[in-house]
């Protein structure tokens, strides 16, 4: 029998598909063990290493492990480098195996199972994963695209927490229309609007298309200048998201020193909330990677805050 600690809540990552499927999962799970609604919750990585965790139990999927969560009946379930070892609490990890995967097999244990299930944790395993050599890899994008394009929560609300309404959905086709006709012509405009950060890293400007693949395409193409490809995203709060994407593990080590996190090759930060355009973001992130003294980030911060206010921004 599967033995978890009851958890006062539940915790995943907002930002894609993956931690969508993962919170569901871990949720219908606590509801089966112990018939209680737990309360599921989801973070940025940025906004999850900033939270004070006070609870005395909690379940995690999709965010990386580290020291913070090494407590007594915290679980974490993950496939991402932890950035510590669990002396208290208890991780469930394998870096081959998307969160939803991971997720999904411990709910198999407790009876928590169906088609419809293996099918959508298989190609959000796909998607998250990125296995390009899979017969369903295009397919699984489309249904990572719908978290992208329409928000965490509000699929959430639109599925009414049943997820395996998501296969065959009828908003698949516009994510299947978007691909064939957007992608092609967002991946040429890109290609002309490349900004370079350092001799290694660059800011890919999008306009249409699924960034994930343009950024994908861009990093395979013969001669790739870029070892790093960062993609922004401007939140309705007006916070700027960085999506940073790389070939050999080198993106991780940005994302880091922008204080987020996620695989090696796939992961993403936010930065200070002084940063509100692109141009803005582009000069922060020049400042921070190509640092005129060895400063820390605080300082960085400061220092770029108040070039922002010189300019009279």
């Amino acid at each position: 029998m599967l033995s978890l600690p009851k958890p006062d809540a539940l915790f995943t990552h907002e930002s894609d598909l993956d931690g969508l499927i993962a919170g569901v999962l871990l949720r219908r799970l606590a509801k089966q063990l112990f018939g209680a609604d737990v309360p599921l919750h989801a973070y940025h990585y940025t906004g999850w290493k900033q939270r004070d965790h006070r609870e005395k139990s909690a379940w995690v999927t999709d965010l990386a492990f580290d020291a913070r969560l090494d407590k007594p009946d915290w679980v974490v379930i993950d496939h991402h480098p932890a950035e510590a070892q669990p002396r208290q609490g208890r991780l469930i990890h394998d870096a081959t195996k998307s969160a939803s995967l991971l997720c999904y097999e411990l709910c198999r244990q407790s009876g928590i199972a169906s088609p419809a299930l293996d099918r959508l944790v298989h190609l959000s395993n796909v998607a998250d994963l990125f296995l390009e050599n899979d017969p369903d890899f295009l397919l699984a994008n489309d249904y990572a695209s719908l978290v992208k394009i329409y928000g965490f929560w509000s699929l959430y609300d639109l599925l009414a927490g049943e997820i395996e309404r998501l296969l065959d959905h009828p908003l698949l086709e516009v994510m299947a229309v978007k691909r064939r006709v957007e992608d092609p012509i967002g991946l040429a405009w890109s290609r002309k609007n490349i900004r370079e950060i350092t001799p290694t890293v660059a800011v890919v400007e999008t306009v249409v298309g699924n960034t994930n693949l343009i950024v994908h395409y861009l990093l395979d193409e013969p001669g790739a200048r870029y070892q790093v490809l960062i993609t922004l995203n401007r939140t309705g709060n007006g916070s700027q998201l960085v999506s940073l994407r790389s070939r050999n593990g080198e993106a991780l080590k940005i994302a880091t020193r922008l204080q987020g996190g996620g695989h090696p090759n796939a992961c993403g930060g936010t930065l200070p909330r002084a940063v509100k355009t692109t141009s803005d973001a582009i000069e922060y992130l020049r400042q921070l990677l190509n640092p005129k003294k060895d400063l820390p980030l605080n300082s960085l911060e400061s220092l770029f805050a108040g070039i922002l206010t010189s300019a009279g921004k």
